[in-house]
């Protein structure tokens, strides 16, 4: 199954199930991809294999501590910068400077406003992520909507595929890095996808076809033994 359109992903670890029923539901509903976890050592496998845009962490959980899993995700290159919102019944300042301290970049008393803790993640990615929440991204004549499902190159439309578009988000929203066959394929197909990374080819074929006609520069770098990426130099 595909990521849901290339949405924001938050990991929700809370162990009231009740609680995290209901954030999950409401910010689901805001347009977010959630994923659960309710233990604090299966929090911290999911933040190694797979870390997501911004992370809502309980304090006090089975398992490994909440500060814990804040302590080794600042540690960890790939996590160190991650988003994280402490959320927890603790209000005493003292313990919100501790988590502040730990590395949490904002902290939530229990019980809180949904609403509040849905503008707060938008705040942390706005700074953190913007390519993630802006509603288009541009890289010189090349103009990709989020809102209206639409890319334009210098005026023209391009029609593509809904697999396509995916791809083609994906890339745009990190010009220069280069994703292996089997990052496309998780992020675009979905890591259950029983599909060859040759299907990657194809589709980056596809992608090709349409965003150039003539001359046009094409905006999409193949790196030799390594995979695909947006020409970081594109429209500069």
């Amino acid at each position: 199954m595909a990521l849901s359109e290339n949405k924001p992903r938050i990991l929700l670890v809370e162990d009231e199930e009740a609680l995290a029923t209901l954030v999950t539901y409401n910010l689901e509903a805001e347009g977010f991809v959630v994923e659960q976890a309710a233990h604090g050592d299966d929090a911290d496998l999911m933040l190694i294999e797979n870390p997501p845009d911004l992370l809502i962490l309980d304090w006090m959980l089975p398992g490994v501590s909440g500060i814990e899993i804040c302590r080794r995700l600042r540690a960890r290159e790939q996590t160190k910068t991650l988003p994280v919102i402490m959320l927890t019944a603790r209000g005493q300042e003292d313990e919100r400077v501790r988590g502040l301290s730990t590395g949490a970049d904002d902290y939530i008393v229990k019980p809180f406003s949904v609403p509040e803790l849905v503008a707060r993640i938008r705040a942390l990615l706005r700074r953190s992520k913007p390519e993630r929440v802006a509603d288009q991204l541009i890289a010189g004549d090349l103009v990709l909507d989020r809102e209206t499902r639409r890319i334009h190159r210098a005026g023209r439309e391009i029609d593509l595929g809904p697999t396509e578009f995916r791809l083609l988000e994906h890339l745009m929203e990190k010009p220069g890095r280069v994703y292996t066959r089997a990052q496309l394929l998780d992020a675009i197909w979905g890591m259950s996808a029983e599909i060859d990374e040759r299907t990657v080819d194809v589709h980056v074929g596809r992608l090709r076809k349409e965003l150039t006609t003539g001359r046009e520069i094409d905006p999409i770098r193949t790196v030799r033994g390594a995979g695909y990426g947006f020409d970081d130099a594109y429209g500069k």
